[in-house]
């Protein structure tokens, strides 16, 4: 007899605890690079030792998975109740990297964090109110560069991780990749519809195999350390409070709300339900609230995981029970540092192979969305072709707005960012804005096809 439950709202749906924590497992091999990355590049910079920068990541685990727990379960005012997997922000790590390196200290990361993170939970229900602003033409745009955006990271994990290690890019580790997706590609067209939904996870799995039979796997220091630790509080000392530090962060708390909006429209949008101003406020507040904890933890903001997004779209697999299960195994890896030792010994062509599906599933996805939009207006084409311009400068040329302030730098520091500012702005400048409003001879005529470019 099946466990599933069937609910009115696909978000609702319960699997089962045994398939629950299988998918959940997917997302956290998703997010698990992603998730650790940014208190490694931030610890190491600002000077912690091996073992400092080891409880970084093991308190930045352990938050993660309580705030995907609140994001998805959610309470009283906290929490969309969406398949959203939290984690730390990427959004921050170079203004991180400035506080701690110009004399603050990393004590004075952790009082920005906390001090932007309150201002940002108090204005999370006005900002709320620009979701009129996100039609399909705008939430398309931002899906789209959600997947594009991601792809150079997927691209990063194929060739190896580390751009500074002898076989980055070597056939080795692109045929390791190449294996893994093939696997998942196989899954995909021949496996069942329970194998076909677990295409992903089966595909690192076998993949790791794979990896372990050729001797790409080094799984030697997966017992080296602590079975299990509980993240301590204030393990760094007392967050300290510096102006300029809460400013600059307050920019990055702008950016992480406008990209976790972004991810909840886009999550609904392949779910199929509705994420109303009410319930993206509560996805908001608790976004805010999960990070005005992580500094007591000794890491930083949270928000919504976009590559998770696209693990969604591929399976099938809307339950938000799911990502809560993520969630508990994100929080038992923050209690068990040996399980984040073996999940951290999977090959990084492993993940990438997989990710190049993952991750071109969030596009393909808001390419779905923007086919919503009518096309024969040619305000619409504009809207569509500059947004998605806009937001892949910020991943071909990284150091496009160097000379500009350095708030603008941060606020379009993503293409995900800049993206949603641009199609939001022209959106309003095209269809909101009562004067000189495009007329219908401004239409591109439905009955002629585009001239072909040569």
């Amino acid at each position: 007899m099946s466990k599933t439950k069937e609910c009115s709202s696909p978000e609702d749906e319960y699997l089962g605890v045994g398939k629950s924590f299988a998918y959940g497992l997917q997302h956290v091999l998703t997010m698990y690079g992603g998730i650790v990355a940014p208190p490694l590049i931030v610890g190491s910079a600002v000077g912690l030792n091996a073992a400092q920068i080891g409880m970084l990541i093991t308190a930045s685990l352990f938050v993660g998975g309580l705030a995907t727990l609140l994001q998805t379960i959610g309470i009283k005012w906290f929490g969309v109740k969406l398949p959203l997997v939290q984690g730390v922000s990427f959004a921050g790590v170079a203004t991180m990297i400035a506080i701690g390196t110009s004399g603050g200290g990393f004590q004075a990361i952790l009082g920005a964090v906390f001090a932007s993170a309150i201002i940002g939970l108090i204005i999370a229900p006005f900002f709320a109110r620009i979701v009129r602003f996100f039609p399909p033409i705008v939430t398309g745009c931002v899906i789209t560069i959600i997947g594009l955006s991601l792809l150079p990271v997927a691209l990063r994990w194929v060739m190896g991780g580390n751009n500074k290690a002898p076989d980055w890019g070597s056939l080795a580790n692109l045929g390791l990749a190449a294996i893994t997706l093939f696997i998942l590609l196989i899954l995909s067209k021949f496996g069942s519809v329970a194998i076909r939904r677990l295409a992903v996870l089966s595909s690192i799995v076998l993949g790791t195999v794979v990896a372990y039979a050729l001797g790409f796997c080094d799984f030697s220091k997966v017992t080296t350390g602590h079975w299990m630790a509980f993240p301590s509080i204030l393990e760094f000392g007392m967050p300290t409070f510096e102006i300029p530090a809460i400013i600059a962060m307050c920019i990055v708390m702008i950016v992480t709300l406008t990209e976790t909006t972004a991810d909840i429209l886009a999550v609904s949008e392949i779910v199929g339900t509705d994420a109303d101003q009410k319930r993206i406020a509560n996805g908001l507040r608790a976004d805010m609230l999960s990070s005005a904890i992580a500094p007591f933890f000794g890491t930083f903001m949270q928000s919504a995981f976009a590559q998770n997004v696209g693990l969604v779209a591929i399976t099938g697999v809307k339950s938000r029970f799911v990502v809560a299960a993520g969630g508990v195994i994100l929080v038992l890896l923050g209690l068990l540092p040996i399980m984040g030792r073996f999940v951290a010994a999977i090959p990084t062509p492993v993940l990438g192979g997989a990710g190049l599906v993952l991750f071109g599933t969030v596009a393909a996805s808001g390419i779905r969305t923007l086919a919503q939009v009518d096309f024969r207006e040619q305000k619409n084409l504009i809207i569509v072709a500059v947004a998605i311009s806009a937001g892949m400068i910020p991943m071909i040329s990284s150091d496009f707005f160097m000379h500009f302030p350095k708030w603008v730098q941060t606020l379009f520091h993503s293409g995900i960012s800049t993206t949603c500012i641009v199609a939001v702005s022209l959106n309003i400048f095209f269809n909101h804005l009562a004067v000189g409003k495009a007329s219908k001879q401004d239409a591109v005529m439905p009955d002629k096809a585009a001239p072909s470019a040569h």
